[in-house]
């Protein structure tokens, strides 16, 4: 989730796109404002509220399970592909390691992960005392794996972290292979194909094909069926791997970001036909997760809704002011600490037994304060912090220059 420069179709040049910078923090701020809500739907969650909502449990359905974070995939994907017109691969492997292995691996360790599971076992009346009493049995057992098991080792929240770098690694090879005088032939050759009307919406191949194996009953027996789970975000990984890769396509041709803007408005109304289609037979009429048609049903939906999104910001979100810059180096500080600060703060106030409006307003607006509060007085001012929250160093800003009065 770092800040995004777009080279000119073949070429090492680049140029701002500061509509990729609005999807980004936009997406933040509608993950933050989703994970607040998670106390209070039908689904299970680290900590719930006693009294749930199915009209929540809807708009839960609608924001994660279809577009949220295969937004970050796709928009982490373009920045991925375009980094490397900037960085030779090791640098590129060095950048992502800071940037995303260090705040997961700090996160699992220290208070982010360990914090939300003591809740999780407090609120299911599994431990009862203290935090600092809990921590030493949080290395008990493999989350998620093992029934009981405390130790994160995806970072629970942070486990986007986890699979973008593993992404960035595999996916190496062929970014490297894009940026070759040959990929970029090939790539403008395929980018030439979208000025062809729907074309554009064929890019959703991808993500069905990994959707169905995903889901697959064969897929349930590989990896302790790690590729089978859809608890990342409302997926599986291998349609997030599809959805990374694509990236690197709509990154490397003009006709592609031509046809993602022009198509914009059918990308939205395809979205809102195949949801309404997709409600009906896979919620109403029970139709399997592992068939085809719910495969074809969630891809051409996840793709036409990125479509629709990329489409609308290139048209609308193309100039930048002073919000924008400082949202944008907050994002991944922010990520990071959110759910852990929302779980802190929704755990005491779900027992208050105030109007559900009430208390997602509380949780909202108290969550949001402490964590822009601890990124502003703390992360982004101290160097060890910004390191651990996978940001630069801060530079010291040079002293000015005193002005001489002339001698008469």
């Amino acid at each position: 989730m770092k800040r995004d420069s777009y080279p000119v179709e073949g070429s090492a040049e680049s140029t701002r796109r500061h509509d990729v910078d609005w999807l980004r923090v936009l997406g933040m701020i509608a993950v933050f404002l989703f994970h607040c809500g998670r106390f209070f739907d039908t689904e299970d969650w680290h900590v719930k509220s006693p009294r749930t909502n199915e009209v929540v449990s809807f708009l839960t359905l609608i924001v994660a399970a279809q577009w949220l974070m295969p937004l970050f995939f796709v928009l982490s994907g373009i920045g991925a592909y375009h980094s490397l017109w900037r960085q030779n691969w090791r640098q590129f492997l060095v950048s992502r390691f800071k940037r995303l292995a260090v705040p997961l691996v700090f996160g699992v360790f220290v208070l982010i992960a360990p914090y939300q599971v003591y809740l999780e076992r407090v609120s299911h009346g599994q431990f009862a005392g203290s935090f600092w009493s809990f921590y030493p049995h949080y290395f008990e057992g493999w989350y998620g794996i093992q029934k009981g098991g405390n130790f994160a080792w995806m970072g629970l929240h942070l486990w986007y972290l986890e699979a973008l770098f593993v992404f960035s690694v595999i996916a190496l090879p062929l970014l490297l292979a894009l940026r070759s005088r040959t990929g970029v032939r090939f790539t403008t050759a395929l980018s030439e194909t979208m000025k062809v009307p729907g074309v554009i919406f064929l890019l959703a191949i991808p993500i069905v094909i990994m959707e169905f194996i995903a889901n697959s009953p064969a897929s349930a027996n590989t990896l302790s069926g790690l590729f089978h789970r859809r608890d990342f975000g409302g997926w599986s990984l291998l349609p997030y791997f599809a959805i990374f890769v694509l990236a690197f396509f709509v990154a490397s041709g003009k006709e592609t970001a031509k046809a993602i803007q022009s198509h914009r408005i059918a990308a939205a109304l395809l979205a809102l036909a195949t949801f309404a289609v997709g409600y009906y037979v896979i919620k109403i009429r029970g139709l399997s997760d592992d068939s085809v048609g719910s495969a074809i049903i969630r891809g051409v939906l996840c793709w036409s809704c990125l479509v629709a999104f990329m489409g609308f910001a290139a048209r609308h979100l193309r100039s930048s002011n002073s919000f924008l810059k400082y949202a944008n180096d907050a994002v991944l500080p922010c990520y990071i600490l959110h759910q852990t600060i929302i779980l802190a703060i929704g755990f005491h106030v779900v027992r208050l037994d105030a109007p559900l409006w009430l208390e997602y307003l509380i949780i909202a607006t108290s969550s949001f304060a402490v964590t822009v509060a601890l990124y502003e007085l703390l992360i982004k001012r101290i160097n060890a912090l910004r390191f651990l929250f996978g940001l630069k160093p801060r530079r010291p800003q040079p002293l000015p220059t005193p002005r001489l009065t002339p001698s008469i």
